[in-house]
């Protein structure tokens, strides 16, 4: 066996590995690269929602949009409704939970001539349960679902990005993202997570060029999902007492036009009528 010593410098010579291999990426040139952008959304979902809302934002531009999810029938919508007021969107099958479908996700864009410009992570599984009733399957499944997928896009956009110096890069979180309420226990340790990963990727990456950007969704969405689940919990918010999935897009997008002078890490939004 390896001595503490040995063991501690075979640490430092690890630490000092890596500082040294990310100041050369962070002083690396970035490659010339006059593709048209594009923007690659996973989680976009069904109009009306987060996903879909910044889909159509960002297709208003004339930026190609690649919308993703595991239900064919809603980004197919999505999809068409883009296109018919004028932009173009692509709908994929992707799984954000299998790597090999994200891969191919940005391997379509490249196939198509387009650079990826901005990702959107735009999954989020809420569920009230209390504490005693969490399984560890259950648990395990949520951080997969909310964390592991953020990870892997994550990584995925990042080495797309990387030889441009450049593109954008945004994770939807939410309140739980800041703080474990009563019956979250499972939502709130995933999206802590994934607010972690977003900061770490922030500070890394930062200095090369990609903005990443994480959101606090503080309240309810005025979207296709609590709609049908719970319509009348929307109406009890009053006017304009839900977050609005197209005013959600606007700040998503001022997110991305930033200039890397004055870029935001973590914003949050919520309703005026929000406690918080």
């Amino acid at each position: 066996m390896e001595n503490p010593s040995d063991a501690e410098s075979i640490m430092l010579g690890r630490i000092i590995k890596g500082a040294v291999k990310q100041k050369v990426q962070t002083l690396r040139p970035a490659k010339p690269d006059d593709r048209p952008h594009a923007a690659l959304i996973f989680g976009a979902g069904a109009l009306p929602g987060i996903g879909a809302a910044v889909a159509q934002r960002v297709a208003a531009e004339g930026i190609p949009v690649y919308v993703t999810g595991r239900n064919q029938a809603k980004i197919t919508a999505t999809a068409d409704a883009i296109c018919e007021n004028g932009g173009m969107a692509i709908p994929l099958i992707v799984d954000a939970l299998q790597p090999d479908q994200i891969e191919a996700a940005f391997d379509r864009i490249e196939d198509d001539g387009h650079a990826v410009d901005l990702v959107l992570h735009n999954v989020g599984t809420n569920r009230h349960l209390g504490f005693l009733d969490i399984t560890p399957e259950l648990l395990e499944k949520t951080w997969r679902a909310d964390c592991l997928s953020g990870f892997h896009i994550g990584q995925q956009a990042i080495a797309a990005m990387q030889p441009r110096r450049r593109g954008t890069i945004i994770f939807t979180g939410a309140s739980a993202s800041l703080r474990g309420k009563t019956g979250f226990a499972t939502f709130a340790s995933a999206k802590a997570g994934l607010r972690s990963i977003a900061q770490a990727m922030a500070r890394e990456f930062g200095p090369q060029g990609i903005h990443v950007a994480h959101v606090v969704i503080d309240g309810v969405v005025d979207g296709d999902r609590i709609r049908r689940v719970a319509p009348h919990f929307i109406d009890q918010q009053g006017e304009d007492g839900a977050l609005d999935p197209h005013a959600i897009a606007e700040a998503y997008w001022q997110l991305y036009q930033q200039h890397k002078t004055t870029w935001t890490h973590e914003l949050d939004l919520r309703p005026y009528k929000e406690s918080w």
